[in-house]
C-alpha cells in the first residue's frame, strides 16, 4: 500500500485548469512587463551566439565543409518540432518554469522535478561556459593591443602557466546577475539593445562578406559526405535552442497567451535566417580547410584583406555571446524561482525583491555559482555539464504535448501545434538521437546530479510540495 501511495503521488498533477489562480502569492509575485519584441530579442538572444560566431567554422573546417549549410538546416527543422510543441505550451500554461511546469502539469510531479532539477545545472553550466568563451575573445583583443595582463587572471588552473582563476569571465556572471536583479523591464531593456547590435553585426557580415564570395569554394560541397553534415547537425543544434530558456519569463510577458508563441516561433525562424546566410558568406570566402575553427569570421576577413573590420566582429561576437549569458541565466533563475514556489524547494528562493518583483535572492546564488565554475573549471570540463538536459527537456515537452491533446483536447489553446503528433513526436526522436552523441563523462556527471537530485526529492519534497499538502489536507 505505501508503495501504491508513492506511486499515486509521484505522479500527482499540477491542475491546468486552476493554474493562473493558485500560483501568485505575496512576496512572490514577478512583475509583467515583457512584450513581443522585448521576448523575441529575449529568444534571439539565447539562440545566435557561440553558433555564428565560432560553432560554424568548427564544424565547417573539420566536420562537414561547405554542406555546414545543411548542418543548421537539419538543426533546425529538427529544433523547430520542439519549438512548436513549445508554443502550444506557452499559450496554454502561461507560468514561470518553461519545461518544469509542462511536464508538471502533464506528466505528474516527479517528472516536473527531474526536469528542473536538470536544467538547473544545465542553464547555469551554459552560462559559465559562454563566459569562459567570451574571456577567451577578450584575452585575444587584449593581446592585440600589446598590453600584458597578470596570468593568474587569464584562465582557470591547468589551462595555462600561472593560470589561478579565469577573473574576467567570473566578473562577467556576476555582472549579468546585477543586471537581472534590477527588474526585468531595465534589464529586457539591455538585452534588446544588445540584441538589436548583434543583429548588425552580422548582417554588416553578411552585407559586406557576399562580395567576396568565391563560388569555387563551394566545390566539394560535401567534402566528408552527407554523413558529415548530420554529424555537424549534432554539433550545432546547440546553437539553435534558446527558446526555452526565454519560455520561462512566460509569467513576466503582459499577454503571455498571445506573445509567447508568436516570440518562440519569430526568435527560432529570424535566427535561422541569419544562420544560413552566415554560413554561406563563410564558406563562399574561404576554403572550408583554411577557416578557423575558433574565429571563422575574423580569420575570414583578414584573408581577403578587410582586418579592420575583422577586428569589429570580434568586437561584435564578444557582444552577441554576452546575450546568451542574460537568456539562460534568466531561465534557471525563473525554473528555480518556480519550483521553489510549488514546494519542491524552500520557499525561502521563491521571494522576489518587494519593488523589483525580481528573484533576487537565486539570482545572486545562481551568479555565484555560474562564477565559480566559469572561473576555476577549464572549458571542456565545464561544457560537459551541459547539453544533456536541454535534449531531456525537448522529449519531456514533445511527449507531454501529445498526452495532453488526446487527455484534454478542448482546452483552450492561442496555439496548437501543427500535424499531431508526428512533429511532436519527430522532435522526440531527433532529440533521443542526439543524446547518443553525448560522450560518457557527460553521462556520468548526469547520473551524480540525478542522485543528489533523488535524495532531495524524496528526503524533501515529495512531502512538502504544495500538491503534497493540498491532497494530504484533503
Amino acid at each position: 500500500m505505501a508503495g501504491l501511495r508513492m506511486g499515486e503521488g509521484i505522479l500527482r498533477r499540477k491542475p491546468i485548469e486552476r493554474i493562473e489562480e493558485t500560483e501568485v502569492h505575496d512576496g512572490t509575485r514577478l512583475d509583467r512587463s515583457l512584450g513581443l519584441w522585448q521576448l523575441t530579442a529575449i529568444g534571439v538572444g539565447g539562440i545566435i551566439g557561440a553558433g555564428i560566431f565560432t560553432l560554424a567554422g568548427t564544424v565547417a573546417n573539420g566536420t562537414a565543409g561547405p554542406a555546414v549549410l545543411v548542418s543548421f538546416l537539419v538543426a533546425g527543422v529538427a529544433s523547430a518540432c520542439a519549438a512548436l510543441s513549445y508554443a502550444e505550451f506557452a499559450g496554454l500554461i502561461p507560468k514561470a518554469g518553461s519545461a518544469y511546469t509542462y511536464g508538471y502539469a502533464v506528466l505528474g510531479e516527479y517528472a516536473g522535478w527531474f526536469i528542473g532539477w536538470d536544467l538547473l545545472l544545465e542553464y547555469t553550466a551554459i552560462v559559465a561556459v559562454v563566459a569562459i568563451g567570451i574571456s577567451g575573445y577578450f584575452g585575444f583583443l587584449v593581446g592585440e593591443t600589446g598590453a600584458h595582463l597578470p596570468a593568474w587572471m587569464l584562465g582557470a588552473p591547468g589551462t595555462g602557466a600561472g593560470h589561478r582563476v579565469d577573473l574576467f569571465a567570473v566578473v562577467l556572471c556576476l555582472l549579468i546577475a546585477w543586471l537581472l536583479n534590477l527588474g526585468i523591464r531595465n534589464a529586457a531593456r539591455f538585452e534588446t539593445t544588445v540584441v538589436a547590435l548583434k543583429i548588425l553585426v552580422v548582417l554588416l557580415v553578411i552585407g559586406v562578406g557576399v562580395f567576396h564570395i568565391d563560388t569555387g569554394h563551394y566545390h566539394p560541397f560535401f567534402p566528408y559526405g552527407v554523413g558529415g553534415a548530420f554529424t555537424g547537425a549534432a554539433t550545432v543544434f546547440f546553437a539553435v535552442f534558446g527558446y526555452d530558456a526565454m519560455s520561462t519569463a512566460a509569467e513576466e510577458s503582459r499577454d503571455a497567451q498571445r506573445h509567447m508563441p508568436k516570440a518562440i516561433l519569430y526568435s527560432l525562424g529570424i535566427s535561422m535566417v541569419l544562420y544560413v546566410a552566415a554560413c554561406l558568406v563563410l564558406t563562399g570566402m574561404q576554403d572550408y580547410k583554411d577557416i578557423d575553427k575558433e574565429s571563422g569570421f575574423s580569420s575570414a576577413f583578414k584573408a581577403v584583406g578587410l582586418g579592420g573590420l575583422a577586428d569589429v566582429i570580434a568586437v561584435g561576437a564578444i557582444i552577441g555571446i554576452l546575450t546568451v549569458m542574460f537568456t539562460f541565466m534568466l531561465g534557471v533563475t525563473r525554473v528555480w524561482f518556480s519550483m521553489s514556489r510549488d514546494g519542491l524547494l524552500p520557499g525561502w528562493f521563491a521571494k522576489t525583491h518587494p519593488t523589483r518583483h525580481v528573484p533576487t535572492r537565486v539570482t545572486w546564488i545562481v551568479g555565484i555559482a555560474s562564477a565559480a565554475i566559469a572561473g576555476f573549471l577549464p572549458i571542456g570540463e565545464a561544457a560537459e555539464l551541459t547539453n544533456i538536459g536541454i535534449l531531456l527537456a525537448f522529449v519531456v515537452v514533445c511527449a507531454a504535448v501529445i498526452v495532453l491533446r488526446y487527455r484534454q483536447p478542448d482546452l483552450p489553446r492561442s496555439f496548437r501545434t501543427p500535424w499531431m503528433p508526428f512533429v511532436p513526436a519527430l522532435g522526440v526522436v531527433f532529440s533521443i538521437w542526439l543524446i547518443t552523441f553525448l560522450q560518457w563523462q557527460t553521462w556520468v556527471r548526469f547520473a551524480v546530479w540525478f542522485a543528489i537530485g533523488q535524495v532531495v526529492y524524496f528526503g524533501y519534497s515529495y512531502k512538502r510540495s504544495k500538491l503534497a499538502r493540498t491532497v494530504g489536507s484533503s
